[in-house]
């Protein structure tokens, strides 16, 4: 952000946010010949989406990846630069039957891996049945344009999966806590058009990490604007007509204004109703160093997404994020994410010691020596997306406001990345078609 501002600035463009959404406007406006000015409350851009550096390790805020089949990245983003790792396709899951010790079983992505097809199909993991309905439902997923899948009827997840005749078993060692963790919430009831989308999207394309951390994305779509069009540390206090007044009290007046914050921050801006808690999901994610040598499981194990299906545990999932991407931890060192769902108060202190404490029966006594490093909590990790919010259309709020207004962001249609990428593209085309 320049030092020396004007006390009044006049652009054809502002846009409110610099998150994924925020940039992604501004980069295709700049692609059609119009500058935008991004106006950033924080100290970096991003948004939801930032990277910290704590002792030597990255640690994403919240534990993240970057899907690689998601047509909106893959159009935007330039995958080489952001050298990206992968974790293996699938999950290690840890389960423990009643009356029975805990184990690990393992669920692979035949399509990501053909040798792993026997194995996949003689995982404990459900029923042969079952496996027979995941080719099928991936048959069904990819028989339809993206389009198409959102515009199904929706129901709950779990209603979808019930009714497409998967048993008991894989829905509780594998759907729950797999979804459970994209979604953010455990009871599966995020829209199941979206599940179909998202279940395509693991099959197709494989999830990855940048290796600079999550924040390499908005950091590489921030490095083809201008810098001096992109103010941080400047929270907007209102607007009026085509003015944004900051909360320093500098006015910018634009023929545009580019709504590109979350939803408690748009409804501020525009006075809408403030939405509930109830409209986002909760996550929080604790770090933890270890000594490399300290983790029992083999170097594939450790490439594997880790679920717990004991879902009301502290520990939901677990990511040895270092063994997919090494430059996230000093060398000889492990980094571990901890990812627990749907606290909406965290005591940082008690959380560390039940997730030590439960994690001892996966990794052994050492845990008591790990390092701690960080807790994000996350309150508006997500919006929630419910069959009633999403119909039968992936658009549930209009992307125009008014004459010279519009809003972009996940908050628009669905959760994720890729709705992010979207929206901010359809903003821009949309004001070039304006003008």
């Amino acid at each position: 952000m320049p030092t020396d501002l004007p006390e009044s600035l006049d652009l054809p463009v502002v846009i409110v946010g610099a998150g994924v959404a925020g940039l992604a406007c501004a980069v295709y406006l700049k692609q059609a010949g119009i500058d935008a000015l991004l106006l950033e409350a924080d100290e970096a851009v991003g948004g939801r989406i930032r990277t910290d550096v704590v002792d030597g390790f990255q640690l994403d805020r919240g534990f993240q990846i970057l899907l690689t089949a998601y047509p909106e990245a893959q159009r935007l983003l330039k995958y080489s630069a952001l050298d990206l790792k992968c974790f293996r396709s699938g999950a290690l899951i840890r389960h423990q039957p009643p009356g029975n010790p805990a184990g690990w079983r393992t669920l692979l992505n035949p399509a990501r891996e053909p040798s792993s097809v026997f194995k996949m199909i003689g995982s404990p993991v459900g029923s042969f049945n079952d496996k027979v309905l995941l080719l099928e439902l991936l048959r069904q997923t990819q028989s339809l344009t993206l389009d198409e899948l959102f515009r199904q009827t929706p129901a709950t997840t779990l209603d979808f999966l019930d009714e497409f005749g998967f048993s008991d078993s894989i829905i509780e060692q594998f759907f729950r806590p797999f979804f459970g963790g994209v979604f953010l919430e455990d009871a599966l009831t995020t829209s199941s058009n979206f599940f179909s989308f998202c279940f395509r999207m693991f099959f197709e394309g494989d999830a990855a990490l940048p290796a600079r951390g999550i924040g390499a994305i908005p950091e590489q779509l921030a490095s083809g604007l201008n810098p001096n069009h992109i103010w941080l540390n400047s929270p907007v206090q209102r607007l009026d007509g085509k003015t944004a007044t900051l909360v320093s009290g500098k006015t910018i007046s634009a023929n545009t204004i580019v709504l590109a914050v979350d939803a408690a921050q748009a409804a501020r801006l525009t006075g809408r109703p403030t939405p509930t808690e109830q409209a986002f999901n909760h996550t929080t994610c604790t770090y933890f160093a270890a000594d490399a040598a300290q983790l029992i499981l083999s170097p594939k194990q450790r490439k594997l997404l880790m679920l717990n299906t004991h879902r009301s545990s502290s520990v939901h999932n677990v990511a040895i994020v270092s063994d997919i991407a090494p430059t996230y931890a000093p060398a000889e060192k492990s980094l571990i994410s901890v990812s627990t769902q749907q606290l909406e108060l965290v005591d940082e202190k008690t959380l560390t010691a039940q997730i030590r404490q439960e994690l001892a029966g996966w990794f052994g006594s050492e845990v008591q020596t790990w390092q701690y490093l960080r807790t994000y909590h996350i309150p508006h990790a997500l919006p929630a997306y419910s069959p009633e919010q999403a119909g039968t259309d992936s658009l549930r709020q209009p992307l125009k406001l008014a004459e010279n207004l519009y809003q972009c962001g996940d908050q628009m249609t669905y959760p994720s990345l890729n709705a992010a990428l979207k929206t901010g593209r359809e903003v821009a085309e949309m004001i070039v078609d304006s003008r």
